[in-house]
C-alpha cells in the first residue's frame, strides 16, 4: 500500500468520524431547540424520542420518569407502542431493565433474552439499550428517569457511541424534567397562596363588626393571623335587655385545621348564645357540639365567654383556660377573670361560671390571646402581658378603638420586621 493509499484511507476515516460527530452535534442542538421552545414536558419527550430513535435506528423506545410519591417509573413517551398500554414499573423490580438502570444510575446494554420483563415487552424487541436520566446539582446527581431503546433496524448492535450519545441527550432531558418539576411546584405554591388568601378573606368575614352590639356597648376588635388563616377569633352577641355577650377563643395551633375549629365554634355559638344568657350553660352546649371534632383533630380550645348586664351591674363569665381576660376599672385597677375550667377538649366535665360587679360606662373589658403578649422581637425577647396592660391602663378612658390601636402599635413596634409566630386577637368593650 502506497503512502497515497494510506493518506486517502486516513482522510476517509477522518471524514467518517467527522460526519458521525456532526450528526451527534446536530442532534444535541436539535434537542436543545426542542426543549427551549416546548412548555409541555410530555410533548417535548415524544419529539425527543423520535429524534433519538431516528438517529440510532431503534424501532421501539420509551422515556420513563420517576414518580417520587408512588415509587414508580411512569412512561411519558413511547415509539413503536401505544403509550396508554404501557404500565408503570416499580423501581425495585429486579426483572426490569429500566428499573435496574434507574437504581444503579448506570447505562446498560442488555442482550436478547436477558432481563425480560412483561412490563417492557411492548417497547422491547431483542437487545435493549437503557440509559438513566440524571439531574446534576451542586449537591450531587439524582436519577429522574430512564430512556430505553430496542429493535434496531439494521443488524448492527448498539455501540458505545450510541450509549454516549443517548447519555448526553438524557442529561438534557433531566434538565427539562427538573424544570418541569420546579414549574409545577411554583404553580402549586401560587395556587395554594391564592386559596389561602381566599380562606383568609372568608375567615375575616366570619368575624362580626363591633357595631353589632351598638348602642348597648362600644366595642373594638382586631385579629391578625400568623398564617393566611388561623385559630384566634372573637364573637359578639346582642342578647336583649341591654345585655351583651363577648367571646374570645384560641384554638391550639394555627393554619387550616385551627381555622376549621374556629368556624365551627363561631357557628355553634351563634346558636347557643341565643338560647340562654348563662355563660356556663352556653359553653357547656358548645362543648357538646365540638367534642367529636376536637377529639378527631387532637386539638383543644381555650376561650372566655362574658355576658355583661349593665342594668343589674353584673358581669358573668365562663373561662376555659384563657389567661388574658381582664376588667379595667376607672381608677386603673385591673382584675383578671380567672379560669374556671381547663380548655375545651382536655376534659369532659361541664364548664363552670363566675361573676363580678360591673360599672356601667367606666369599666372596660379587655380580652386578648397569647399571640399578643408573646410577640417576640428579632432577639427573641417576649413583649409580655404587663406591657400590654400598661397601654390599656394608660388609655382606659379613651374609646375602645384607641385602646386597640395603642396595643397593636406596641406589638408591631416590638416585633419590627419579625414575622409573628402565633395568631393575635384583641377585643375591648365598654358597656
Amino acid at each position: 500500500m502506497t503512502e497515497l493509499d494510506i493518506a486517502l484511507r486516513e482522510a476517509k476515516l477522518a471524514a467518517q468520524q467527522l460526519s458521525e460527530s456532526w450528526e451527534e452535534i446536530n442532534l444535541l442542538y436539535s434537542i436543545g431547540e426542542i426543549l427551549g421552545r416546548t412548555v409541555n414536558l410530555d410533548d417535548a419527550a415524544r419529539t425527543i424520542l423520535n429524534e433519538i430513535s431516528e438517529t440510532v435506528e431503534a424501532k421501539r423506545a420509551a422515556i420513563y420518569v420517576h414518580d417520587v410519591s408512588s415509587g414508580l417509573l411512569r412512561p411519558i413517551a413511547a415509539i413503536g407502542a401505544d403509550i396508554t398500554k404501557l404500565q408503570p414499573i416499580a423501581i425495585d423490580n429486579d426483572s426490569s431493565v429500566a428499573a435496574t438502570v434507574f437504581r444503579t444510575e448506570q447505562p446498560q446494554l442488555v442482550a436478547e433474552g436477558e432481563l425480560e420483563s412483561p412490563l417492557e415487552s411492548l417497547v422491547r424487541k431483542g437487545a435493549m439499550l437503557s440509559v438513566p436520566i440524571m439531574w446534576t446539582s451542586p449537591t450531587g446527581s439524582v436519577a429522574l428517569g430512564v430512556v430505553t431503546l430496542s429493535g434496531r433496524r439494521s443488524s448492527a448492535r448498539f455501540t458505545a457511541g450510541d450509549q454516549k450519545l443517548v447519555a448526553a441527550i438524557a442529561s438534557q432531558i433531566g434538565t427539562a424534567i427538573q424544570i418541569d418539576h420546579l414549574v409545577k411546584a411554583s404553580v402549586a405554591t401560587e395556587r395554594l397562596a391564592h386559596e389561602m388568601q381566599l380562606a383568609h378573606e372568608l375567615q375575616m368575614r366570619l368575624l362580626p363588626s363591633p357595631m353589632v352590639v351598638a348602642p348597648d356597648a362600644t366595642c373594638a376588635a382586631r385579629v391578625e393571623p400568623a398564617l393566611s388563616v388561623g385559630g384566634d377569633f372573637y364573637h359578639l352577641f346582642k342578647l336583649g335587655q341591654g345585655r351583651t355577650g363577648v367571646l374570645i377563643g384560641d384554638v391550639s395551633s394555627h393554619g387550616y385545621q385551627a381555622a376549621l375549629i374556629m368556624a365551627l365554634t363561631m357557628s355553634a355559638m351563634a346558636i347557643h348564645a341565643q338560647n340562654t344568657d348563662d355563660p356556663a350553660l352556653t359553653v357547656s352546649a358548645l362543648l357538646a357540639s365540638l367534642t367529636d371534632e376536637l377529639k378527631q383533630t387532637e386539638m383543644f380550645l381555650s376561650l372566655c365567654y362574658v355576658v355583661i348586664d349593665p342594668d343589674r351591674g353584673e358581669l358573668r363569665y365562663a373561662n376555659t383556660g384563657h389567661p388574658h381576660a381582664f376588667v379595667v376599672a376607672a381608677d386603673g385597677t385591673i382584675e383578671r377573670l380567672a379560669a374556671t375550667d381547663p380548655p375545651l377538649g382536655l376534659g369532659t366535665a361541664a364548664p363552670h361560671g363566675a361573676k363580678r360587679s360591673w360599672t356601667r360606662g367606666s369599666d372596660l373589658l379587655v380580652l386578648f390571646t397569647d399571640g399578643v403578649s408573646d410577640a417576640r422581637d428579632d432577639r427573641g425577647r417576649v413583649l409580655g402581658e404587663a406591657r400590654v396592660l400598661d397601654v390599656v391602663k394608660a388609655r382606659r378612658a379613651e374609646l375602645p378603638q384607641r385602646v386597640v390601636d395603642g396595643v397593636f402599635a406596641l406589638v408591631e413596634g416590638h416585633m419590627g420586621r419579625v414575622t409573628p409566630e402565633d395568631d393575635q386577637a384583641l377585643v375591648v368593650l365598654r358597656s
